[in-house]
C-alpha cells in the first residue's frame, strides 16, 4: 500500500531509522498527516505561530532542518533561519515559535540560503560582504568580499564536496568553497548585468546562470565539473541557448538534462517558453557542451515580465505564475488548468510532492494538491487559504517556502517590522 501510494519509499531508510517503525505505523501516520493537509481545517489541522523579532525588512528565509518525505515520521522540530535589512541573521525553531540564535546587527542583508547537508548559514550584505554562519550556534565561520552591493547565491553540492555559486550586479559567476568560502573559480557571464538567475540541475552536472536585465543576452548552461574543478589551461566547458532575453528558467525534476526557459522573442519582445536537452559531444581536441531545442510555444502574458515565476513537477508538467493566476502547462504548451485564487498579483510559489502553495499581495496563501485526472495527467486541486493576518498591519506576503508538513511565509509589515508566519500541520 505504502509503495503504489507513494513510489519513493524506502523499506531500509524506513527500518534504518528505528526498530520501532514498521511499513503500517509509516502508512497511518502519514495518511493521516495528508488528510490534514488537505482539509486545512484552523486548530484542527494545523497551528499558527507568529516569528517576531526582526526590526525591519525580511529579504529571505529558507529552511535549514525540515520534515523531508521520510523523515516526517520523526515529527522533527523545523529550523527556518531568516534575514533582515536591519542587518540581522536569525534562526527559529517553527514549533516553539523561538529564536535560536541572532547574529548582532550590521549592514543590511541582501539574501541568504542555508545549506542543510553541512548545518552552515550564508549571506551577503549591502557591502558585497559574504559570510558564512554556524547553523548550530550562529557563530560566524568565515567572509568573502565580493564588491558587489547585490548577489544571488545558490548552495550546490557535488562529489562530496560542497560549493557556493555567487552571482554578482558587474556579471560574474564566482565559484567558492563552502562554509570557508575560498574563490575556485570566476567566470565573466553577462558583462555589466547583474547575474540573478542561477540554477542547479538535479544530477549536479549542469549550472544555469544568466541576468533578467538585459533582452539581447543568451542564458549560460555550464558543465559543472569545469567549474568545480578547473583544469589549467583548459576552457570552461558551457553552451549558451540559442534564445534572448531570459525571463525565468526551471530544471525539469525528473529528467536532469532538461531546462525550460522562458524568454523574449520577435521584435516587439513577445515571450515564449523553449525547452532544451543538454548534453556533451566530442569535438577534436575535447568535450563540448550542447543544447539541443526540443520544443518552444508562445505565451500571452499579462503580468510584467519580470515577476513571472517558474516551477516543474515530474517529466512533462510546467507551473507559471502571471499576475493573480497560477496556469499548469505540458511540455507541448496545452494549458491543463488555470487557478485564479488570488485578488492580487502571487510574489511567490512552493511546490514539493504533495501540494503546490502560491503567497499573495492579497495576504493569502493558497494550498493546491496533485492528482491525476481521468487521463492520468498530473493536474492541480485547489483546497483551502491561509490568512497572514490582518490588513491594516500588514501589506501582503512577499515569500513563501514548505518543508513536508509545514509553511512558512514573510508578510510585509506596515511599521517596517516584518514577520514570519509558520504553520504547522498536525500528524
Amino acid at each position: 500500500m505504502c509503495l503504489r501510494r507513494w513510489g519513493f519509499c524506502n523499506l531500509g531508510q524506513l527500518l534504518a531509522a528505528s526498530e520501532r517503525y514498521t511499513w503500517k505505523r509509516y502508512y497511518l501516520h502519514r495518511v493521516n498527516l495528508e488528510h490534514h493537509m488537505k482539509s486545512g481545517r484552523p486548530g484542527g489541522d494545523y497551528t499558527c505561530k507568529s516569528l517576531r523579532g526582526h526590526k525591519g525588512k525580511v529579504v529571505g528565509f529558507s529552511y535549514l532542518v525540515g520534515n523531508t518525505t521520510l523523515q516526517d515520521i520523526w515529527r522533527c522540530s523545523p529550523v527556518v533561519c531568516s534575514a533582515s535589512l536591519d542587518g540581522t541573521v536569525k534562526a527559529w525553531d517553527i514549533h516553539k515559535g523561538v529564536s535560536l540564535w541572532s547574529s548582532s546587527a550590521g549592514n543590511p542583508v541582501t539574501a541568504i540560503v542555508t545549506d542543510p547537508q553541512q548545518c552552515v548559514v550564508v549571506t551577503s550584505d549591502s557591502t558585497g560582504a559574504i559570510k558564512s554562519w554556524q547553523g548550530q550556534s550562529g557563530a560566524e565561520l568565515a567572509t568573502f568580499s565580493s564588491s558587489s552591493t547585490q548577489c544571488t547565491l545558490l548552495p550546490f553540492y557535488k562529489d562530496g564536496a560542497s560549493f557556493l555559486m555567487v552571482g554578482t550586479a558587474p556579471g560574474s559567476l564566482l565559484v567558492l568553497s563552502s562554509p570557508f568560502l575560498s574563490e575556485i573559480s570566476r567566470h565573466v557571464v553577462c558583462d555589466s548585468f547583474q547575474i540573478n538567475i542561477i540554477l542547479s540541475s538535479p544530477d549536479k552536472k549542469w549550472i544555469l546562470a544568466t541576468s533578467k536585465e538585459n533582452f539581447d543576452f543568451s542564458p549560460k548552461v555550464f558543465w559543472s565539473a569545469s567549474l568545480c574543478s578547473p583544469v589549467e589551461e583548459e576552457d570552461t566547458v558551457f553552451v549558451s541557448l540559442p534564445v534572448r532575453g531570459c525571463i525565468a528558467a526551471v530544471f525539469l525534476p525528473t529528467q536532469p538534462a532538461r531546462v525550460a526557459v522562458i524568454h523574449h522573442w520577435g521584435p516587439v519582445h513577445h515571450t515564449a517558453l523553449s525547452v532544451f536537452d543538454l548534453g556533451m559531444k566530442k569535438s577534436k581536441c575535447n568535450m563540448e557542451a550542447e543544447g539541443q531545442q526540443v520544443e518552444s510555444f508562445p505565451l500571452n502574458l499579462k503580468q510584467r515580465h519580470s515577476d513571472i515565476i517558474l516551477h516543474a513537477k515530474g517529466s512533462s508538467t510546467i507551473l507559471l505564475t502571471d499576475g493573480n493566476d497560477l496556469n499548469v502547462y505540458t511540455l507541448k504548451g496545452a494549458l491543463i488548468a488555470s487557478f485564479k485564487d488570488h485578488i492580487q498579483p502571487i510574489i511567490s510559489l512552493c511546490v514539493d510532492s504533495f501540494r503546490v502553495v502560491t503567497a499573495s499581495r492579497d495576504l493569502s496563501l493558497r494550498v493546491l494538491t496533485w492528482k491525476k485526472d481521468q487521463d492520468k495527467a498530473l493536474t492541480l486541486e485547489s483546497q483551502y487559504h491561509l490568512l497572514g493576518g490582518s490588513h491594516t498591519a500588514s501589506r501582503g506576503f512577499t515569500g513563501v517556502a514548505c518543508d513536508y508538513a509545514s509553511i512558512v511565509a514573510s508578510v510585509e509589515s506596515v511599521e517596517g517590522k516584518d514577520v514570519l508566519k509558520a504553520y504547522i500541520f498536525n500528524s
